[in-house]
């Protein structure tokens, strides 16, 4: 019993919270006089100034509760909330009888929207999925006008995405994305202020097409591609069939030019070596010709 007694004595150094270490060893002993004679020989055997840091440091890790920068503690005593504000960050004081507090996270938190299956407005089924980040402003509406904040805002995500994509037609959806985006931020962060969450963005991140619709708009991409093509050929040869039109009225105004034109092209015959050459006659000298006979 002596040793048992020494042993308690040094865990009792340690800290109060093991003298119930003690009554544990003395209700499997024996009697319950004997657990209260073993405890007071116990605290006999402790030195007075152990016994008084050792029940201010119990105090300190019981009564004193530490939260980070990034942290905010809501307070609740009796119930009620106990300041208008939040604890911290730093450390503050908390009554274990009557205190009950809370932590919330204050950094962004990002969501990846699961993908989801949306009829869109001009009967279009297609799988679209999102990414949101969002944060909690305030603290004391996250913790009591809602059981779980980011669970709600989560499932709220969701149905605006579905919502506001409902409304969309295919074509808005693949070309617009920055648009939809703002309106699904603009709806998400009016639904969720009433929870202290504040929605910084949100982002549209994939467009899934059914299968058979990737081909059908594939094939009418190529034949769009292909009726531009013909029609810049078009223009192309209107333009040319122009120019030449503008240029046969600048050389039957002026003679000359034509025999200019007429010179330059027996220079580029005679510069090639040819075992053919082409020798072409002026109009006027075959019309001569042709009116002598």
């Amino acid at each position: 019993m002596y040793y048992l007694k020494c042993i308690l004595a040094f865990f009792a150094n340690c800290g109060p919270i093991v003298w119930f270490f003690s009554y544990l060893v003395c209700g499997w002993l024996g009697s319950r006089q004997s657990c209260k004679c073993l405890v007071l020989d116990v605290l006999c055997l402790c030195d007075s100034k152990h016994l008084f840091f050792d029940v201010c440091l119990l105090q300190t890790f019981i009564c004193y509760r530490i939260v980070q920068e990034y942290e905010r503690a809501v307070l609740f005593r009796l119930g009620r909330i106990v300041d208008k504000k939040p604890k911290g960050p730093g450390l503050f004081f908390v009554n274990p009888c009557t205190d009950k507090f809370t932590k919330v996270d204050l950094r962004t938190v990002s969501y990846d929207i699961p993908p989801q299956e949306i009829l869109t407005k001009d009967s279009v089924t297609v799988s679209v999925d999102g990414v949101v980040y969002y944060r909690v402003h305030c603290p004391m509406l996250s913790v009591t006008n809602v059981k779980d904040a980011h669970h709600a805002t989560k499932l709220l995500a969701q149905t605006t995405l579905r919502n506001i994509l409902g409304t969309k037609k295919l074509a808005e959806l693949l070309s617009d994305r920055e648009g939809i985006s703002h309106d699904m931020q603009g709806s998400l962060d009016e639904a969720a202020h009433q929870w202290g969450i504040k929605v910084e963005r949100v982002e549209i991140k994939d467009v899934k097409l059914p299968h058979q619709l990737q081909r059908a708009m594939a094939a009418e991409a190529e034949a769009s591609r292909e009726a531009r093509a013909k029609v810049i050929a078009a223009e192309g040869e209107m333009n040319a069939s122009r120019a030449l039109k503008e240029a046969s009225l600048v050389m039957a105004e002026a003679p000359g030019a034509l025999q200019l034109r007429y010179l330059q092209t027996l220079n580029s015959i005679a510069a090639e070596k040819n075992s053919t050459i082409i020798f072409p006659l002026p109009i006027d000298v075959m019309a001569h010709f042709m009116n002598r006979k």
